[in-house]
């Protein structure tokens, strides 16, 4: 199997992931990965339903957007994924969704604060939200301006230790070193928004998990001596 076969595979896979995880209606959401030796992208087609998506009716393009192989137009949010790569060359995958929970803080404008270890098993800290764009970055190029403004908001966020973002008003972003990690990290993240809300209605008052606990936490899956799971 050739590598460009291969990420089509796993493309599907990973938007197909998001299916399995109940995170899309309709055809919202869309998945993709990245080819970093040959510059080239693949992602899901524009407005196809999932259960009509194949490997070879997925999109590829350039850096710069332009498709190379593909008979349907590419998601509209390629030029968000594009920023993404191009801002942070370790991403090996992007997943976008409108789950549930994860949006429901989008559109409150509030980042997802870490309430407890398995928020902090993948997220060293909150899930930050982006402020809210500007008249002039909606009217003009949207897309692309909406991976500017996920930019400038980890402009000091790590994005290898918080892998996820909600965009102010529209919905999560999640990205890994490649499109099934990524998929499972918007798994993770609809599932710690859920959490973080039920937690806060029970208790308004509760207060984010002490940065020693919440590294730990981290730590121990991510960090260099990592013991968590099987080597």
């Amino acid at each position: 199997m050739t590598t460009m076969a291969r990420i089509r595979e796993e493309v599907l896979d990973a938007n197909l992931q998001l299916v399995r995880g109940g995170l899309v209606v309709q055809a919202f959401g869309n998945a993709s990965a990245i080819d970093r030796d040959q510059g080239l992208v693949v992602i899901k087609p524009s407005g196809v339903p999932y259960p009509d998506l194949t490997p070879a009716n997925l999109v590829v393009t350039d850096l710069d957007g332009r498709v190379v192989d593909g008979a349907f137009r590419p998601s509209s949010d390629l030029p968000t994924h594009l920023a993404l790569y191009r801002a942070f060359p370790q991403l090996g995958g992007v997943v976008h969704t409108h789950s549930r929970y994860a949006t429901i803080w989008a559109q409150a404008g509030r980042s997802i604060p870490c309430l407890g270890t398995t928020h902090a098993d993948y997220f060293r800290g909150e899930v930050p939200v982006t402020d809210p764009m500007t008249a002039d970055e909606i009217q003009s190029e949207y897309e692309w301006n909406t991976g500017q403004v996920i930019v400038r908001r980890f402009a000091e966020v790590d994005p290898g230790e918080v892998p996820a973002v909600l965009v102010y008003g529209h919905g999560p972003f999640c990205w890994g070193t490649s499109a099934g990690e990524a998929a499972r990290l918007a798994v993770i993240l609809e599932e710690v928004a859920c959490t973080a809300w039920h937690t806060i209605a029970l208790n308004p008052s509760v207060q984010e998990l002490d940065a020693i606990h919440r590294d730990k936490h981290f730590l121990r899956k991510h960090g260099p001596g990592a013991y968590y799971g099987q080597r």
